[in-house]
């Protein structure tokens, strides 16, 4: 028993004391422990610093004013030429082909046969005028108990071809398809007030065969204004007129029967 307190005294020899633990601990350095202060003693002004590099260095303080930061992002010159060149960019309607000064003029020039046409406006491409014209000579049918939507648009498309062709053998300077669509909706004007009056009375009678033919006089008389101010045929108003009258006698037909 002797051998065996002996072999316990040398094995659990150590310099290891329990008073070395209020010096050093676990990586800090040998400095005043200042977590041990009672409330009210310690100081929060100083950093705190540890000795293990792998922790988070403190931020630099903020030294720009509030609402006011420092501007750290100056945008290109390609992109500054971008932003403002929506500011100089055309409204929609503008880009669509839609102006409502030149459709009410074309309008008036319909509406008043004896009124000079301005050529320069004549000559666009506009194509709302007349398809809220024909929509309105649809409707007009309709409420006269005529289902014809598809017979207006055939016929439409037919004649303002048949007048493509007629006017660019004709005319020196040639015109585009568009143009001729565009007079020829717009002078379908007088046709909706035509169809009008077939709702209110019968147009078969001689009363209606005046009105009918007024308004197809009416409407060639204007598409041949129109054409020969905008393609500058001059003395030859009569040579458009008589294809103008054949195609507008067609639409008169629906609305009389």
């Amino acid at each position: 028993m002797s051998g065996f307190d002996n072999f316990n005294t040398d094995f659990y020899q150590s310099s290891y004391s329990v008073d070395d633990q209020s010096q050093a601990g676990y990586g800090y350095s040998n400095t005043e422990n200042t977590y041990n202060k009672p409330y009210g003693q310690y100081d929060y002004s100083q950093p705190m610093g540890y000795s293990s590099p792998g922790m988070m260095q403190p931020q630099q303080p903020y030294t720009g004013q509030i609402f006011q930061p420092t501007q750290t992002y100056t945008p290109s010159q390609s992109q500054s030429m971008y932003s403002s060149s929506f500011d100089d960019e055309p409204p929609l309607l503008e880009e669509l082909g839609i102006n409502f000064d030149h459709i009410w003029q074309k309008t008036l020039t319909v509406l008043h046969p004896l009124k000079a046409a301005d050529g320069s406006i004549m000559n666009e491409t506009d194509l709302a005028g007349p398809m809220v014209f024909c929509l309105a000579f649809g409707a007009t049918l309709l409420l006269s108990g005529k289902i014809q939507f598809g017979y207006v648009y055939g016929i439409s498309a037919i004649g303002c071809l048949g007048m493509y062709c007629l006017l660019n053998l004709m005319s020196m300077t040639g015109v585009s398809f568009g143009c001729v669509a565009s007079v020829l909706g717009y002078c379908l004007l007088p046709m909706n007030i035509l169809s009008s009056f077939g709702i209110l009375f019968s147009l078969q009678g001689m009363m209606g065969i005046i009105l009918t033919a007024a308004i197809i006089g009416w409407c060639s008389f204007s598409a041949s204004k129109i054409f020969i101010s905008a393609l500058a045929m001059d003395g030859q108003q009569l040579l458009v007129a008589y294809p103008c009258a054949l195609l507008y006698g067609v639409f008169a037909l629906i609305s009389v029967f």
